[in-house]
């Protein structure tokens, strides 16, 4: 297999806290992948070092992965049922959804990719335990996107408004996102608020915050557009 900069980006994997490539025989690498493997020290690895044995949370290992169990990271089993498989399960939903809606609707199809570009960050960061950074989301920072979600009325012209099924389709589709958007935030505070209320993540949260505020940011837009028409 040919081995891209993408694809490799990939298929990176947690091995004891560091980010490796497993590399089969016959497999190839671009220019491109070597480089950002080598600018990321990540450790490339051939296929035969892929642990063998499943670690349990409890230090225990297995022979046999069982079907209720799934890697939380390359080596470590968890139940299905743990929270941050649910929170991956969610952004695979917030994922497709976006890709339908961006599919559907043409002229939001560039917002929509740079929303599901973030999603997939959170995805890849969360998997791999490494620190999101954001910039801007569709050209509004943290900030401005808390204003004009917050205060529709002083930037669009438009009220806060409940979805109505007379509503076009698209201020309709871009609706169903965001409370998928809004599920998956629920999914990440539940996997990483301890008991005594402390957030570890809390970089996945606001990101998570930012994607539902500017999909409900497109729905005004949208509104006001159809009221101008």
């Amino acid at each position: 297999m040919l081995y891209t900069e993408q694809s490799v980006r990939d298929n990176i994997r947690n091995r004891e806290g560091k980010r490796v490539f497993y590399q089969a025989p016959g497999d190839t690498l671009t220019p491109g992948a070597r480089d950002y493997l080598t600018r990321e020290r990540i450790q490339i690895l051939t296929t035969d070092q892929i642990p063998r044995g499943h670690r349990l949370a409890c230090g225990a290992t297995m022979a046999e992965k069982p079907e209720h169990m799934t890697h939380l990271n390359s080596d470590l089993l968890v139940p299905k049922t743990h929270p941050r498989i649910a929170l991956r399960g969610a952004l695979d939903t917030l994922e497709a959804e976006l890709l339908l809606c961006a599919a559907q609707e043409p002229d939001l199809r560039g917002p929509l990719t740079e929303i599901l570009e973030l999603a997939r960050q959170i995805l890849r960061c969360e998997v791999l335990e490494e620190p999101l950074s954001t910039g801007k989301l569709c050209g509004l920072t943290l900030r401005e996107l808390r204003s004009h979600s917050h205060r529709p009325q002083d930037f669009y012209g438009i009220p806060h408004f409940m979805p109505q099924p007379t509503d076009p389709i698209t201020i309709l589709r871009l609706n169903r996102c965001r409370t998928i958007a809004r599920w998956a935030e629920l999914q990440a505070a539940h996997a990483f608020t301890a008991p005594d209320l402390t957030c570890t993540r809390t970089d996945l949260l606001q990101a998570l915050n930012r994607i539902s505020s500017m999909l409900y940011i497109l729905q005004i837009r949208q509104k006001a557009d159809r009221q101008k028409e």
